[in-house]
């Protein structure tokens, strides 16, 4: 059975789409999954090279039941253990539909079940805000990861993100989402010395860390080796900087621990 895997957080900038597309490629070294792009910005979608046309079926289809999961599913061409719910600007539409049900924070968790046995891994790009969408994303997920930039902007971001979190957990108390970790996001260096601002927002994290009980991932580098392997489409160690895709070791490690 897949494990279901967001990366959520409620502020713009943090590193989902980064954090979900690089642990997405490296995932699919080994292992068949299934990346659902719930973002109607729709970045991940352009990133792995799909072109949605208005007639295909997507994320918004799935989510409103107009096609079943099967069907919203495309294969990359680029790799083939990666498969892709895309997204489009079309899911903004969604919205009303997630409100009208009362139910939102079920939904997508539901239409993903006939899923569950052809993939690993499922992994779902969550959108930047608090809303329908993002609350279905975080329903659907078996564990949760919280990328967030070493600033106070993300330290904010971390808290809204579990606060959301504590609620949900309170609505379904028999299947509550685990925080699998906090991956601290742009982690500024000049040489061997990492600068203040993000000394002081991984201090903060650490804390929030502790007292919850939460495990923090190496962090994401400030870095435009990172910008370079998602124009190409590619991990870095392809690129020649393996130590770079330190973070996403871990999180597979993780995540296999998880299924033992």
């Amino acid at each position: 059975m897949a494990t279901t895997i967001t990366i959520a957080s409620l502020s713009g900038g943090q590193g989902k789409t980064t954090t979900a597309f690089y642990l997405g490629l490296f995932l699919a070294k080994k292992q068949k999954i299934l990346i659902c792009d719930l973002d109607p910005q729709a970045n991940l979608t352009f990133f792995l090279g799909y072109d949605v046309h208005p007639t295909d079926p997507s994320a918004y289809e799935l989510l409103t039941g107009e096609s079943p999961a099967n069907q919203c599913i495309y294969w990359s061409h680029k790799n083939h253990n990666i498969h892709l719910i895309p997204a489009d600007e079309g899911l903004v539409k969604a919205q009303e539909y997630l409100a009208t049900t009362g139910m939102s924070a079920l939904i997508l968790k539901s239409r993903l079940a006939p899923l569950q046995s052809d993939f690993s891994f499922i992994l779902i790009d969550s959108p930047p805000s608090r809303t329908q969408l993002a609350l279905t994303a975080i329903g659907a997920a078996d564990y949760l990861l919280i990328p967030v930039e070493t600033h106070a902007k993300g330290i904010n971001s971390l808290l809204r993100t579990l606060e959301l979190v504590d609620g949900l957990n309170a609505l379904q108390p028999q299947e509550k989402i685990k925080v699998l970790g906090i991956v601290p996001f742009r982690d500024k260096w000049i040489g061997r010395n990492r600068q203040q601002q993000s000394r002081d927002a991984i201090a903060a994290i650490r804390e929030i860390a502790i007292e919850r009980k939460i495990s923090i991932f190496p962090s994401i580098l400030e870095s435009e080796r990172f910008k370079q392997g998602i124009d190409k489409g590619v991990l870095l160690d392809e690129l020649g900087y393996h130590d770079l895709l330190h973070p996403f070791k871990n999180m597979e490690i993780a995540l296999c621990q998880t299924q033992q």
